[in-house]
């Protein structure tokens, strides 16, 4: 049985590795560029990483300074990827009493915690920022996004490692059918490249340590994949209640047709094919579609060996081997809690426009990969239904399924 009440997309916004905003990030994929670099900065001289991922364009610079200041790196780029939303969507004419934000965070502002504290070690208290709490609450994102618009029905913030921008559709979806709200502003961000994050994700051996070409560094699905690389972005969504849309004379980039929350309770790192598997199985269920009508599937493959494999399991067990699969984390690394949004854009995008992107960097497919996995060039043709998948340490499933 699937919930009442339809929920549109609306409006898309987005700030990846590949552009500045959805034009820049869609087309950057449909061309199999890759947004990962070499680390210029002097602090990654010392670290077995070298590769991330990074903005091409600091989100500072496309705010006033006296707003930019008050804001951590993940705050401006919510807000900015959330305007792109909002105005992509028309600027709805809501109460703000119906109108509610969600946005998804991993780590929160951990560049303003990290950087604040070497201030702090350094100069003493004095010299702190009288922003630095604002900064660096996880709340934050969503708080400034609510502030922005003016949204009084609710500002919250799933935190669910790299799953939290699926899960805040997820949420989104939820408050739309319950009734409470006619529109939600829902995404996910992070901004946490630091030498402290690449370290401590270097040492549980999940990022890989190649450099020699690092737009080939990322390879999901690849059987010389060697970890994922770390990336950063954020990515917004405009969900509204069908009839409400309507009654504006808005337009749609299609249907959130249903979603699905569920823990493995297993470990607290491990990838586990079987909480995967469910949470795809109970996506289509809500959606009311069977593994036949799904046609696209983007997965979260992060490019790690037992991960990758896990997740094909657990396609292969909830949907079959017949979905054209995509892997954008080639092109844009590992966004932690902003791929889930991102990668459900991709999803729709390719949906919508009937072309899905080819996994960049996928020159042999593991052959434990039984997918069949878009590679070389892009794929063009007729889907009525995509499904996205995201998934984070602690257990964390997230499914999202799309239809035109």
């Amino acid at each position: 049985m699937t919930r009442n009440g339809r929920v549109l997309v609306t409006g898309v916004g987005a700030m990846t590795p590949l552009g500045a905003d959805v034009p820049a990030s869609w087309s950057g994929l449909l061309d199999g560029k890759s947004g990962v670099r070499f680390l210029a900065e002097e602090w990654a001289a010392d670290l077995p990483v070298h590769v991330a991922a990074g903005l091409t364009v600091d989100p500072a610079s496309l705010l006033p300074r006296a707003e930019a200041r008050k804001l951590d790196r993940g705050e401006q780029v919510a807000v900015l990827s959330a305007r792109e939303a909002w105005q992509d969507a028309g600027a709805p004419q809501v109460e703000p009493e119906r109108l509610a934000v969600v946005i998804g965070t991993g780590t929160g502002g951990v560049l303003t915690t990290l950087g604040q504290d070497d201030i702090f070690e350094r100069a003493g208290v004095r010299r702190l920022s009288p922003f630095a709490v604002p900064m660096l609450m996880p709340n934050g994102p969503a708080a400034w996004v609510s502030m922005d618009l003016g949204a009084k029905g609710g500002a919250r913030t799933p935190v669910s490692a790299c799953a939290s921008g699926a899960e805040a559709l997820s949420l989104g979806q939820d408050l739309i059918r319950s009734g409470r709200v006619d529109v939600v502003v829902a995404g996910g961000v992070e901004a946490c490249l630091h030498p402290f994050t690449i370290a401590a994700f270097a040492q549980m051996k999940a990022l890989s340590t190649q450099s020699v070409d690092p737009e080939s560094v990322s390879r999901p699905f690849d059987v010389k994949r060697s970890g994922f690389v770390m990336g950063e972005g954020a990515g917004v969504m405009v969900l509204e209640r069908a009839e409400f849309a309507r009654a504006r004379g808005a337009r749609a980039h299609g249907t959130l047709a249903g979603s699905a929350v569920s823990s493995s309770a297993d470990h607290i790192t491990a990838s586990d094919a079987e909480g995967q598997a469910f949470a795809m199985e109970l996506a289509l269920r809500d959606a009311g579609l069977a593994p036949a009508d799904i046609g696209i599937v983007h997965a979260h493959a992060t490019s790690t060996e037992s991960g990758d494999l896990a997740e094909a399991a657990a396609i292969g067990r909830a949907v079959g081997s017949h979905a054209a699969v995509t892997a954008t984390k080639s092109m844009t690394g590992h966004m932690m809690g902003a791929s889930g949004t991102v990668g459900a854009m991709a999803a729709l995008f390719a949906l919508k426009d009937g072309t899905v992107p080819a996994t960049r960097n996928l020159d042999e497919l593991d052959p434990r990969v039984e997918l069949d996995v878009v590679c070389g060039e892009r794929r063009t043709g007729q889907w009525s239904a995509a499904l996205a998948n995201s998934f984070g340490f602690g257990g964390h499933n997230v499914s999202l399924v799309f239809t035109k």
